[in-house]
């Protein structure tokens, strides 16, 4: 016998077991509504989170580098030790062109 829910439930379960999933519950903190995010996905301590919402699905990602920020993580990084210079190759001609 075929019982159609119960294989949605399977399929749910194979997902969840697929993706890292953390469960938590709201708080109040103030007059805002917190969450606390699990070690286990949790983006680390002062980073910037953008959350966008689409019904009751809640999606959390970094959010950008400024370009000023970027400008410094670049700076920041060790200088090469030597620039290689391409070696100069003749183009040749093509038939036609």
């Amino acid at each position: 016998m075929r019982v159609p829910w119960l294989q949605e439930c399977v399929c749910l379960a194979h997902w969840e077991m697929l993706r890292p999933a953390a469960r938590t519950r709201t708080f109040r903190s103030g007059n805002s509504e917190a969450i606390r995010l699990p070690k286990e996905v949790a983006y680390g301590e002062d980073v910037e989170l953008v959350l966008a919402r689409s019904g009751d699905v809640m999606t959390i990602y970094p959010a950008t580098t400024t370009i000023p920020e970027m400008i410094a993580r670049l700076n920041a990084l060790p200088a090469a030790r030597e620039i290689e210079q391409r070696d100069i190759e003749a183009m040749p001609e093509r038939e036609g062109m």
